[in-house]
């Protein structure tokens, strides 16, 4: 290698590892903001930048005042029962529709496959006028059923992952337990659903986020904060006219991101094998 080729290998992997660290710093830097926030007293919030750190590292009182204030004990709650339902719902209705269009052949199977397509085209808040009114027709509105209904309905690009699986999964598998006396309800359910783990897995981690941190449509169906609040609308608690306390609001963040590191700490392996074999697929 030349003295040119030398200097410029050097100079591209410097590059890399520049751009590397450059990258992650400035991901890192928001959270460590919020953590050095979340320890800081009013007082020391209002004399001092975000990035001075606070006088006592031992000061909880604004995540004890945040998770009381706040009622966050119910907002877990309720964002719980919704998380569990979405996932459950949209995990059977997305695979169940991803088997009928992929498996069955039949007069508008395309149609349908170009209108799943053109949804995920339109901006969910152009629509938000019609979904209000079919919600308040229906009566759905400050409903936990009705929000759970209505955050199943909304998972278009699950189904595309569930259809891109389906295709890579041999129809030979159908014919042979066909042969064998096996039920369409049976090939689905044990057959063609254990084989679509990565997928399953991929579109949980998808939903599961959106869901989590879903704040628009849950201020909007969920007009009851104190009995129907969820983790992320009560954040919002320390928000106002007057002024905003974002020492209890990183504190709230903070107790907020708390379920969702657990699960990624307990579950990182089943997370990235589902991505990395969901990546590959299709």
């Amino acid at each position: 290698m030349t003295a040119f080729g030398k200097i410029k290998s050097r100079l591209l992997t410097f590059l890399k590892y520049f751009s590397l660290v450059f990258f992650s710093f400035i991901a890192v830097l928001p959270v460590v903001s919020c953590v050095i926030t979340a320890f800081k007293t009013t007082e020391e919030y209002q004399s001092t930048n975000v990035m001075t750190l606070p006088g006592s590292w031992l000061n909880f009182s604004n995540f004890v005042e945040a998770f009381q204030r706040a009622n966050m004990g119910r907002g877990f709650l309720n964002s719980g029962i919704v998380l569990v339902c979405v996932l459950a719902g949209s995990i059977l209705i997305g695979t169940q529709l991803a088997y009928i269009l992929n498996r069955f052949k039949f007069p508008g199977n395309g149609l349908i496959r170009n209108l799943f397509l053109f949804a995920t085209l339109l901006p969910g808040v152009a629509m938000q006028v019609s979904v209000y009114s079919i919600m308040n027709a229906l009566g759905f509105i400050n409903h936990l059923y009705g929000y759970i209904i209505l955050m199943m309905g909304t998972d278009v690009i699950s189904i595309y992952i569930f259809i891109q699986f389906f295709e890579n999964i041999p129809v030979s598998l159908d014919e042979s337990a066909i042969v064998d006396g096996a039920s369409y309800f049976t090939i689905y359910g044990k057959i063609l659903l254990p084989l679509l783990k990565p997928a399953i897995v991929t579109s949980m981690i998808l939903k599961g986020v959106g869901t989590y941190n879903e704040y628009y449509m849950a201020q909007l169906y969920l007009q009851d904060k104190t009995k129907l609040g969820t983790v992320a609308t009560s954040l919002f608690t320390f928000t106002g006219p007057l002024g905003s306390q974002y020492n209890l609001i990183c504190a709230g963040v903070i107790i907020s991101l708390l379920p969702a590191l657990l699960i990624f700490v307990l579950c990182q392996k089943q997370i990235y094998s589902g991505l990395a074999a969901g990546a590959v697929k299709g």
